[in-house]
């Protein structure tokens, strides 16, 4: 990845942050903390630094455990976005930094989590990075919940309705391999993995406001924009029941850390 594609990455999600804020899968804290103290030991005197924080989604995680959580993100309109909804938030620091290199001190925490963010970043630097600022026998946590790939008609048809608007047209899936190498980065240490699945269901406005919120939807001022809203709108109307559109979800927690245990 070249540097023109890192900015280009950091600036994805500029003019989608209102939607992201209010459309986006929340993480559950009930779901994550105990995989993660029970893999990775994770305490409440631990510092996490969350790469790719973007509004503080998954920092919000951490702060309900206790941790303190410095949340390191590129993109200026989501790190504002961060700053104002955890105003007064003593366990919260902001960091303008990219996965490759943070702006953090050496060894200076004792986990790295990253959200929905893993396929943006150029993986050989940032695990170089995180290697740095990581305390020895630090872990980093990946953590993803969005809709599933498959499992319903709904969730099919929606990859099928975005796939126009993606690059080339191949889809919202490609970038994710990613996800999939992660274990083989650990392949001298220790990895863990466990994935969740569940539903959510969504009305009109709640399903407009996640597509608007996604990296590949134009934003409203564009000339595609049109087009791609009346898209949604016909999809809505051919797999909605009852008003609602129920999309299949997944959870895709793991953890790894390099080498061995001393």
């Amino acid at each position: 990845m070249n540097n023109r594609d890192m900015s280009e990455n950091v600036e994805k999600f500029t003019g989608r942050v209102a939607a992201y804020v209010e459309y986006r899968e929340r993480y559950d804290p009930a779901v994550v903390l105990p995989l993660l103290r029970d893999w990775c030991g994770l305490q409440p005197e631990w510092t996490v630094a969350d790469v790719g924080a973007g509004t503080g989604m998954l920092s919000d995680v951490f702060l309900a455990g206790g941790n303190r959580v410095i949340a390191v993100e590129p993109n200026d309109e989501m790190r504002q976005a961060c700053s104002e909804l955890h105003e007064g938030h003593a366990q919260l620091s902001l960091l303008d930094g990219t996965a490759e290199s943070t702006g953090l001190e050496d060894a200076s925490v004792e986990m790295v989590s990253v959200g929905r963010a893993l396929h943006w970043f150029d993986i050989e630097l940032a695990m170089r990075e995180f290697r740095r600022v990581l305390k020895p026998n630090g872990w980093i946590a990946v953590i993803a919940f969005s809709r599933a790939k498959d499992g319903r008609e709904e969730n099919e048809a929606y990859e099928e309705f975005l796939r126009p608007f993606t690059v080339n047209g191949l889809g919202t899936h490609v970038q994710y391999s990613k996800y999939e190498r992660f274990r083989d980065l650990f392949a001298e240490g220790e990895f863990r993995h466990e994935e969740i699945p569940g539903e959510i269901q969504m009305g009109w406005d709640a399903l407009r406001g996640l597509t608007l919120s996604l990296s590949h939807a134009p934003l409203p001022e564009t000339p595609e924009f049109g087009a791609f809203e009346e898209a949604l709108q016909k999809y809505f109307a051919r797999q909605e029941k009852n008003g609602f559109v129920t999309l299949a979800t997944r959870y895709w927690i793991s953890a790894g850390r390099f080498g061995r245990p001393s």
